[in-house]
């Protein structure tokens, strides 16, 4: 009589499948969640195979972030979020790229990806090609920069405000206006101490 084989790790097994397609270069579990990286030139082909492949089957794309790491000479990573209902498991996908080099659209293979990339390109920059409408989403219109990106002030370039004057809403550079504050370093709780009632009760002998 034998004994069964031991069990692979259901991600482990996954990721193998993964890996033998040839469409990544390389794999982390990590808390129980598998990561795979991939290069632009094989994202939408590798997509493709998570949503089709009976052992995958991610069917939902759940979401599209971006990561910005500026000491890098392609600073940005597009992070894919895709859940699998079939077998309960999730994976994510992440691309590298620069501020030049566009990312191919997902759209053709999920109606949720035009959204997200909005977002992504509104918030990061990067450009996604054949996109069906490439707008920003988030911020206004006339907004002047990335504002997630590492290297955007804090306080922005420009503020907007409505000009009772001219009618319109009117762009002006940031003006921080701020009184005089006093800083004692002190607990905050030192300056309420003596209106609080009751304290009388705790000075008595």
């Amino acid at each position: 009589m034998t004994e069964d084989a031991p069990k692979l790790d259901p991600l482990a097994e996954l990721a193998a499948a993964i890996e033998r397609g040839g469409l990544i270069t390389s794999r982390t579990i990590r808390v129980g969640e598998l990561t795979v990286e991939t290069t632009i030139d094989k994202l939408i082909a590798l997509l493709t195979f998570l949503r089709d492949d009976r052992d995958c089957l991610f069917k939902q794309l759940v979401d599209i972030c971006g990561a910005d790491y500026p000491q890098r000479a392609r600073r940005f990573d597009v992070v894919y979020h895709l859940l699998s209902h079939r077998h309960n498991r999730r994976v994510r996908v992440k691309v590298a790229t620069d501020e030049s080099t566009p990312v191919p659209s997902a759209a053709a293979i999920f109606p949720a990806a035009p959204w997200f990339e909005r977002e992504t390109w509104d918030l990061y920059g990067v450009w996604f090609a054949d996109h069906p409408d490439l707008r920003r989403i988030l911020t206004d219109y006339g907004f002047d920069g990335h504002p997630l990106r590492k290297d955007f002030p804090l306080t922005g370039f420009v503020e907007m405000r409505y000009d009772d004057e001219q009618k319109r809403v009117v762009y002006e550079p940031v003006k921080l206006t701020q009184e005089f504050r006093r800083f004692d370093f002190l607990s905050p709780w030192e300056g309420v101490r003596q209106a609080l009632p009751g304290d009388e009760k705790a000075t008595k002998n």
